[in-house]
């Protein structure tokens, strides 16, 4: 659990931060939710609301790295406190990135919506259900200090890339089968591999979870450890 501290104010302002990385975390998920709505539902103006949203998330990560350089600069922490303020720095460009996939895929939800429907969406749901839970999980890990979570979320990643890999190829035997599917095919695509960059931010997230409570860096391992 996070340690107290004597100054109230540090302490509030630590706080603060963990509940502003809650609040950009629950919008971008919230973005990532309804640009898929406005895939599966044709949702025009569905998607260029999410487009004209994305400010908001830009604020966020303004104002959580303004916390953070100040909380560095009048408290010098050290130890754990330390790996907290800058694991905060980091969660918040991953936080940033995955709402920038979302504004893209509606971008290509607004091409998409030119032509017919190429195909049901079933594998692209299914990837953002698993995105948005690898997400929520990596930012709670991140609140409770939850190492044994965070792994879970790595673990987790090999779920999204077999789906990945299962649309990538009904995709390709589309185009295979029919020149004049290729455009909707390669936006699909597009979708697909912004679903599988939001998990792999959530993975990154949670390989800072384990090194901000252990100290221990797991990134560029073969495989996820059963424990740290």
């Amino acid at each position: 659990m996070p340690v107290e501290h004597t100054d109230k104010r540090y302490e509030e302002d630590l706080k603060k931060l963990r509940e502003d990385i809650l609040t950009m975390g629950g919008l971008v998920e919230d973005q990532i939710q309804k640009a898929v709505k406005s895939l599966v539902d044709r949702d025009s103006a569905l998607a260029e609301t999410i487009i004209q949203r994305d400010h908001e998330v830009n604020r966020l990560d303004v104002e959580i790295d303004d916390l953070c350089i100040r909380l560095l600069a009048l408290h010098q922490p050290a130890a754990r406190d330390l790996r907290f303020i800058t694991t905060a720095l980091k969660i918040t460009t991953d936080l940033e990135r995955i709402g920038d996939m979302a504004v893209n895929m509606c971008e290509r939800v607004l091409e998409l919506n030119q032509e017919p429907q190429l195909k049901p969406f079933i594998d692209i749901p299914r990837m953002a259900d698993v995105a948005q839970r690898m997400l929520r999980e990596s930012l709670d890990a991140f609140v409770r200090e939850d190492v044994d979570l965070a792994l879970k979320v790595c673990r987790d990643d090999d779920e999204i890339d077999a789906i990945t890999g299962q649309l990538f190829r009904e995709l390709i035997a589309y185009m295979m089968e029919d020149p004049h599917t290729i455009s909707r095919a390669i936006r699909l695509i597009f979708v697909g591999k912004y679903l599988e960059r939001i998990a792999d931010h959530a993975t990154n997230i949670s390989e800072m979870v384990v090194f901000m409570v252990k100290g221990k860096s797991i990134r560029h391992l073969d495989h996820v450890p059963p424990s740290v």
